[in-house]
């Protein structure tokens, strides 16, 4: 039976999103696709459009992030068709998400946005996330927008010793 290459790439895409709990970046999404060549770039952000039109994926950005999920409509879309994936790519991509399981969960629960606050000041909001829960949404005000982006890039690299410092000194 052949298929039109696109269909596959949008099969592969809503699996991957269908296998983990958390929203997927779409660096993490990309970095798979092109590193085991399934297609190129260019395709890709035509099968990410299309998902996304379709209403079978769902998109968030923030801070020039940009994280997916599965739409329940891109779940029964699967369901029908996610037979058409191949064995041996969906070995790939079990093998994928097994691998990198922790890095690519931290770096979907782990978010920080800054925007310009109607006082003038910059706000850096910074949150941590299990599955669909807050554990922490911490908002500072900053006078510079410098500032705020910088407290946004700590958090990234800072969340787990502040979240347990937090919860040493509350509890």
């Amino acid at each position: 039976m052949s298929q039109d290459p696109l269909t596959l790439y949008k099969l592969i895409v809503l699996y991957m999103l269908d296998k983990v709990q958390f929203k997927l970046t779409y660096s993490q999404i990309s970095g798979f696709i092109l590193e085991k060549e399934y297609t190129n770039f260019i395709t890709l952000q035509q099968v990410i459009s299309d998902l996304q039109d379709s209403e079978l994926i769902k998109a968030d950005t923030l801070m020039n992030r940009t994280y997916f999920s599965i739409t329940p409509e891109g779940q029964n879309t699967l369901a029908y068709f996610g037979n058409r994936i191949g064995e041996a790519i969906i070995n790939d991509i079990d093998a994928f998400l097994a691998e990198n399981h922790l890095e690519l969960k931290n770096e979907a629960s782990i978010m920080a946005n800054c925007y310009k606050a109607t006082s003038g000041e910059y706000e850096a909001e910074l949150i941590a996330r299990e599955k669909d829960v807050e554990l922490v949404n911490i908002k500072l005000s900053v006078p510079t927008k410098d500032m705020a982006e910088a407290v946004c890039e700590s958090w990234y690299n800072k969340n787990e010793k502040i979240y347990k410092y937090l919860m040493e000194e509350l509890f």
